[in-house]
């Protein structure tokens, strides 16, 4: 990412506008590439071999958290590229947010 869209990123985070992130066209774009890269499923239900239509692109590590990996598909781990943008249903997408929230009703921005 380039600075100019990291500072775009931290100011939707502090002015508490993630609309504005999930609405800008540098992520719509990103999020179709995603869509694309996974043929629209949902990469849980695959895992388990089903197929299901995914419907949202999940940040695994968080925008708020990780501003500078909002637009990023994958990152590094301990030298190993990992996924950051994973493509789910809208039902897998929030059970990873409530599992990571545990017993709080998960409300994600790209559902405003």
């Amino acid at each position: 990412m380039t600075e100019t869209q990291i500072k775009f990123v931290k100011d939707c985070i502090q002015t508490n506008d993630m609309h504005r992130f999930y609405t800008w066209s540098s992520w719509l774009n990103v999020r179709t590439k995603v869509l694309d890269i996974d043929k629209n499923e949902c990469q849980d239900c695959k895992s388990k071999g089903l197929y299901t239509k995914a419907t949202t692109v999940h940040h695994v590590n968080h925008v708020r958290k990780y501003p500078e990996l909002a637009l990023e598909i994958f990152y590094s781990e301990s030298g190993q590229q990992e996924r950051n943008l994973v493509s789910l249903c809208h039902e897998c997408h929030e059970k990873r947010h409530k599992r990571l929230y545990d017993n709080i009703s998960a409300l994600t921005p790209e559902r405003w």
